[in-house]
């Protein structure tokens, strides 16, 4: 025999969607195995089979919206009740024969009665939170049922949520809903009664011990009807896999409560993205937030969120030869870093010129000086020196922006890097402790240095640590130019190669050496008024090296 399973009372839902189907034609079902899940904007619910049998056609499919009565699928099954009738009748017209004096015919009706028992003996059952552990109370956020829904065994029927983990408390067995005994804000514990269930024929722990009584009357029942759930037995592990091969195929179809469905909205998730990790899939409230954090941590990677369109692949060998090179390893770190530097901080660059004529006579003049003491005193030496006195005197170009933006670390120590060109790219090589040291000391550190970069042998620990950074091109040429912040530095000073001006001076023009001077700095640390004195002050030093004394 074949009968249609139709969708049973869904409430006051006149279209709900099907987001799970759960068996394919050929499965063999038990009764009360979940068939389809549907959801509406309230709940989701599986729809169960009314008895056991072979599924032979399916009527709905993934993404289809369905109401009371609509067609779910076809069962076929062998007419066990019919087949079992007869040896219930002909057993009163046996036992006469046996005891003739006894009228027993009377007295097998009342046997033939137990079936119902199984019915009346199903009587509601309060389902109670398990043990939550450590939590002594949770939140209930979403209520999955409401009185009439029948539900299988292992549906959700409330989810919960603590300060680390939303969980949903399923069914212990298949039955219909008689009362909700919570609401959606009340705070539960392990024990409490939060739904009453009627459990469905051949459900539930009562039912066990109602239909064990009935038992010996009706010996040969349990002989025909055994056969449906052992050959159902094994259709258990093709049921329980077919939703994964199905959600693979589906592809658009996700598993997961309201509650998770309004929290991805909110958060602008595509759940199809997902792979939840709950039962049978489902998307969970970590699955979500995991997803979220996952994009966040990407995006800072590439720039803080900002993305620029890909640059359009261009075939330059149509215009001529060509000849490609990857760059080196040392280039490609340093034009990622200084992209990021570049898209991350607000630049803004402060010009201004220092006048190093006298500046440059007492460096000529202490030259003997200074190859005695085994070094080459360059203009280098004093701009380093100029720049600690500046950073002592304006505190928050020593500093460094916290990772969350909310406070400034400023620091004790006073490492100036000093930015050096090389064949393999740009490196940064770091002068320690500045601040402390005198010229001549200065002069040989900067050239050691340069040397160690420009033969490769600088450690990453001759890399790290800097406050500030110096990027000169005073043997290079140009006017000015805006140098790129190297973070987590505020600001990096650039040099560019010094010109005898015509100055206005004492009433007349004067041929003076200026110096040009390029701030860049991050705007949301400093300000124009201070990046305006810091280039001033550093100018002033330069313009006379007697300030330092003061």
């Amino acid at each position: 025999m074949e009968i249609e399973v139709l969708v049973p009372d869904i409430g006051d839902f006149d279209a709900v969607d099907v987001i799970d189907i759960l068996v394919k034609p050929g499965d063999l079902v038990n009764a009360e195995d979940s068939l389809i899940t549907l959801e509406s904007d309230k709940a989701t619910m599986d729809i169960p089979s009314p008895r056991g049998g072979k599924v032979t056609s399916i009527g709905v499919k993934l993404g289809d919206k369905v109401a009371e009565g609509a067609r779910i699928l076809t069962l076929s099954f062998e007419d066990a009740g019919a087949a079992a009738a007869p040896p219930a009748e002909s057993a009163p017209a046996v036992a006469p024969a046996g005891a003739t004096p006894v009228q027993a015919a009377p007295a097998s009706p009342p046997a033939a009665a137990p079936p119902p028992p199984a019915t009346i003996a199903a009587a509601a059952r309060e389902v109670r939170v398990p043990d939550l552990g450590d939590f002594p109370e949770v939140d209930v956020i979403e209520i999955l049922v409401r009185p009439g829904d029948i539900v299988s065994a292992e549906s959700p029927l409330i989810t919960l949520e603590s300060d680390k983990a939303t969980m949903d408390i399923p069914a212990p067995f298949a039955g219909t809903v008689s009362r909700v005994l919570v609401n959606t804000g009340d705070k539960v514990s392990t024990g409490t009664a939060i739904v009453e269930i009627t459990p469905a024929r051949g459900a539930g722990p009562d039912t066990g011990e109602a239909a064990a009584k009935p038992a010996p009357t009706q010996a040969p029942a349990p002989a025909t009807a055994p056969p449906t759930p052992q050959a159902a037995a094994p259709a258990g592990p093709s049921v329980g896999a077919a939703p994964p091969a199905q959600a693979a195929t589906a592809g658009a179809q996700v598993y997961a409560s309201p509650a998770m469905r309004r929290l991805a909205r909110e958060l602008g998730v595509d759940l199809r993205e997902l792979k939840g990790s709950g039962r049978k899939g489902r998307v969970q409230r970590e699955d979500v937030v995991g997803h979220v954090k996952r994009t966040m941590e990407n995006r800072q990677g590439a720039g803080g969120g900002f993305q620029l369109p890909a640059a359009p692949a261009v075939d330059f060998s149509r215009f001529g030869p060509t000849e490609t090179q990857p760059l080196a390893k040392i280039r490609r770190a340093t034009g990622q870093n200084l992209h990021r530097s570049w898209v991350t901080i607000p630049h803004v660059t402060q010009f201004d010129e220092a006048d190093i004529t006298e500046l440059e006579a007492f460096r000529t003049a202490q030259a003997d000086a200074a190859s005695a003491a085994g070094v080459k005193l360059t203009l280098l030496a004093f701009i380093v020196k100029a720049v600690t006195a500046a950073l002592a005197r304006y505190p928050d170009f020593n500093a460094s922006l916290t990772p969350d933006g909310e406070a400034l670390v400023y620091k004790k120590y006073c490492h100036i890097g000093i930015a050096a060109n090389t064949p393999r790219g740009l490196v940064v090589p770091v002068l320690r402790d500045a601040d402390r040291k005198g010229l001549f000391q200065l002069a040989g550190d900067v050239r050691e240095l340069a040397l160690k970069a420009r033969d490769g042998k600088l450690a990453p620990a001759d890399m790290q640590g800097g406050c500030f950074t110096i990027s000169s091109l005073g043997g290079v040429g140009g006017t000015a130019f805006t140098p790129i912040i190297n973070p987590p530095e505020v600001a990096i000073l650039g040099i560019s190669p010094a010109a005898m001006k015509p100055v206005w001076r004492n009433g007349t023009f004067e041929p003076r050496l200026m110096l040009p001077l390029s701030l860049s700095y991050d705007h949301r640390v400093i300000d124009g008024v201070a990046a305006a004195q810091f280039t001033r002050y550093v100018g002033q030093v330069l313009g006379d090296i007697r300030q330092l004394l003061l």
